[in-house]
């Protein structure tokens, strides 16, 4: 079959590049960031490695106005074309099924969606849009692998795929995750045009930079706010040996300098060590950065020093709260207290972290935002948190937090483009230009004089000072993303 995986271009009425790919928390961005979309890029490989033609088409990373995108579709007149949704975007993909199945008279191509929001409501999909098959689950690679194979008539359909049969909706029952990750290929990096996301991306210090999963998705999976466990309710890794094989052919085949693990929480324990023992041995903590995500209150000093041993630079952490009450409620796992000693510890051992912050929860007050606005401000002027991003909480379907609010009547809208995190879609008590305005405030710390002159004394080469002028140029952006 002739297949093109990818994503079309999207209306976002200057509203910034939309962040679909492994973005737990959607957001636009006024500066361009584009995150490398590594499992449909392993859905693209293995439909190459079957004998497949396949074209990978991210008109987003291209800057592919509508039309080209439609005239491309037009000339390769592809059987079946497939791209992950996202809440925010999903009306926007049903109309662009709806014209896909009108572009060329006697041309009809078979459409798949996949993703988090497809995966909580995948009838909704069918009932808005004549799209042909809805994969739910996270391992879309292998059921879209599937997918295709069954079309050809040469295996059964697994379970979690949703279609049309005689005009009926019909499907093949509950997803499950027992698929090896270890079985998988390494990703063509070609063929999904690795270099388009090789550069912009505001995780990086050097570049060019790539990312890949050890796991899918987070261990812990119990956060409330989190749509992901719909997506990967039980956690697999990868056998360490795999991983550090995929790292050798970035550093020796594309010359990469920084790679970012995307794993929801990167493993720990055995894994942990073994693979920085690993990465030691082999001599490339000399040669590349490494950068995952991490949950507070799990490493201590010691782990973090060999992290740094190996080379790992950036680790993200989730600082959804300062309010011990808010951090209960939505399952976090952690004490405040924990937040301080992990950014203390992984700073104390040349590590540098970089919190994510949340503000809109609908039971906090004002002077509870505002606790965690000082808690992210602290951190930050003091050196023990070196990058921050800061978000307004939306509950994505599929979260049991949308489940919260929909059954308590918290949910100010369910048009699903009100939920790009540009407005409040929880009732709060506090006013929606207050919250916004915390987290504009959070940004700005970045030009707080003490911040700034700490900057500067960590400064230790030339990359250093580029990355620094990369991030001022991405906060200006993010500032401008939470104006109305």
């Amino acid at each position: 079959m002739k297949i093109i995986i990818g994503y079309p271009p999207l209306a976002s009425d200057n509203k910034g590049t939309p962040l679909l790919s492994q973005n737990r928390q959607f957001q636009y961005f006024k500066a361009p960031t584009y995150i490398y979309p590594v499992v449909p890029a392993t859905a693209a490989t293995l439909l190459k490695k079957a004998g497949h033609e396949v074209i990978w088409k991210d008109a987003i990373a291209e800057g592919l106005t509508y039309q080209q995108f439609l005239d491309f579709i037009k000339k390769e007149r592809p059987e079946l074309i497939a791209f992950e949704t996202k809440t925010p975007v999903v009306q926007q993909h049903w109309k662009i099924i709806n014209d896909l199945r009108s572009l060329v008279t006697g041309y009809r191509p078979l459409t798949v969606l996949f993703g988090d929001h497809v995966t909580a409501l995948p009838e909704e999909s069918f009932q808005n849009s004549q799209v042909d098959f809805v994969l739910t689950g996270g391992d879309y690679d292998f059921l879209l692998s599937n997918l295709v194979s069954a079309l050809s008539n040469k295996t059964a359909l697994e379970k979690g795929i949703y279609y049309r049969e005689n005009g009926q909706l019909k499907n093949t029952g509950r997803f499950h995750l027992q698929h090896d990750l270890n079985s998988l290929p390494f990703i063509d990096r070609e063929l999904t045009r690795w270099d388009l996301y090789a550069y912009k991306n505001g995780n990086y210090k050097t570049t060019p930079g790539a990312y890949i999963m050890s796991g899918r998705d987070c261990w812990y999976h119990e956060c409330t706010f989190c749509s992901w466990p719909t997506l990967y309710p039980e956690f697999r890794v990868r056998k360490v040996d795999n991983v550090l094989e995929e790292i050798g052919i970035l550093i020796d085949k594309y010359g990469v300098k920084e790679i970012m693990d995307d794993t929801g929480t990167f493993p720990k324990g055995d894994w942990l060590k073994n693979f920085c023992l690993g990465i030691i041995e082999r001599g490339w903590n000399n040669k590349v950065y490494l950068d995952c995500n991490m949950r507070f209150g799990v490493l201590n000093e010691d782990e973090y020093r060999l992290m740094k041993k190996a080379n790992f630079r950036l680790i993200l952490f989730g600082l959804e709260s300062a309010n011990q009450r808010t951090l209960d409620r939505i399952h976090k796992g952690l004490k405040v207290e924990d937040i301080v000693e992990s950014c203390r510890s992984c700073r104390k051992a040349g590590l540098f972290p970089h919190i994510t912050i949340m503000f809109g929860y609908p039971w906090e007050t004002y002077e509870e935002a505002l606790n965690t606005w000082k808690l992210g401000e602290w951190l930050l002027k003091k050196g023990y948190a070196y990058t921050m991003q800061a978000t307004v909480v939306i509950p994505y379907p599929g979260s049991p937090l949308f489940e919260e609010c929909k059954t308590a009547g918290l949910l100010k809208t369910l048009d699903w483009q009100d939920y790009d995190m540009k407005q409040l879609v929880m009732k709060t008590d506090v006013a929606e230009e207050k919250i916004m305005d915390l987290v504009q405030r959070m940004y700005r710390i970045s030009f707080n004089p003490e911040f700034v002159m700490r900057k500067l004394f960590s400064l230790r080469d030339a990359e250093d000072l580029k990355y620094s002028l990369r991030a001022a140029k991405k906060v200006m952006g993010h500032i401008f993303d939470f104006s109305k």
